[in-house]
């Protein structure tokens, strides 16, 4: 959970997940859809799936015991060269180093390595270098001090070198070159999409979620039915779209544009601009439809989230 993720937001989750599921079998017996549904907020649900594949492994090939070596942790879905090593050194003493943001900070500017941290032979060569100097005989100690001395002493921005117990053979200070690494590929371009949510409303106050099945971003998680397109759209070209008449389904009655300005939603790789568009139907002919009070029961990206909280809010209100 806390991959990618700051404590004091994982920590919520971290207790309801150990309250729903106490033990590895609890959350191995789990639905995938449970498991989503108590993730949902925290993002990259890519980890959730791998979360509860692992889980499965654990409880059923593995007799629910945990992996204990940097070898048998890797088989684990979902776990990388980072997160075996840090559980193996720090949980059962095995000498792998742990290589993270901070301690390649402190190995190319200590070292004077250019090689970008980012690309494939940065990442071997970093890995081999901190393995050479890990204390074999308490790894866990050492992986964390490196870590911890990247984060307070060898920082990102303005670190205090004068006073850096370990100047004196620091490359980068002596090169003046403290500001220019760790050297990083530049990052890939942004992309720009816009998202257009069907929410269809029959007059039986039922509606249509569907789940994803590309893979990619929210893969298996539930949402409105989606007309992607190139810019911002109006309602007319809207229903132009050739994907309106099967997605609107059944009798229209009126098409109205939730919020006016694109909800924007920013991901590491991609800008999410989102308009929901409430769509009323007299019944919606589509034998999936569910009641429109249990949407907030299926597990959904938190953008739907927020938008299904404050729309059943808004329907509650009218019925009043």
């Amino acid at each position: 959970m806390l991959q990618q993720t700051r404590v004091a937001q994982g920590k919520p989750y971290y207790f309801a997940f150990l309250e729903a599921f106490p033990t590895v079998h609890d959350l191995a017996a789990a639905s995938e859809d449970q498991v989503l549904k108590l993730w949902q907020g925290l993002g990259y649900y890519s980890r959730a799936r791998n979360l509860h594949a692992t889980s499965k492994f654990v409880a059923n090939e593995l007799s629910g015991v945990f992996p204990d070596t940097y070898e048998g942790l890797l088989k684990l879905k979902g776990v990388g060269d980072y997160t075996a090593s840090a559980i193996a050194s720090i949980c059962y003493n095995r000498p792998t180093a742990v290589v993270d943001g901070n301690v390649y900070r402190v190995l190319a500017r200590y070292f004077g390595v250019e090689t970008p941290i980012n690309s494939t032979k940065g990442a071997k060569e970093f890995k081999a270098l901190a393995n050479e100097l890990i204390d074999s005989k308490d790894p866990a100690t050492f992986n964390q001090a490196i870590m911890e001395f990247g984060a307070v002493q060898c920082k990102p921005q303005s670190p205090n070198c004068q006073d850096c117990p370990l100047n004196d053979g620091c490359v980068a200070l002596q090169k003046k070159q403290v500001g220019q690494l760790p050297v990083k590929l530049k990052k890939q371009k942004i992309r720009r999409r816009h998202f257009n949510y069907l929410v269809v409303i029959g007059e039986d106050q039922k509606t249509v979620l569907q789940q994803r099945t590309q893979k990619g971003i929210w893969y298996r998680m539930y949402e409105f039915p989606l007309i992607e397109s190139n810019e911002k759209i109006d309602r007319e070209k809207l229903m132009n779209h050739e994907a309106f008449e099967n997605l609107s389904k059944g009798k229209l009655l009126s098409v109205t544009r939730h919020n006016d300005e694109e909800i924007v939603h920013k991901l590491s790789h991609q800008h999410i601009y989102t308009t929901f568009w409430i769509v009323s139907v007299e019944t919606i002919i589509d034998t999936s439809a569910i009641e429109l009070t249990s949407i907030s029961e299926y597990p959904v990206p938190i953008l739907i989230a927020n938008f299904i909280d404050g729309f059943l809010k808004e329907e509650t209100k009218s019925m009043v």
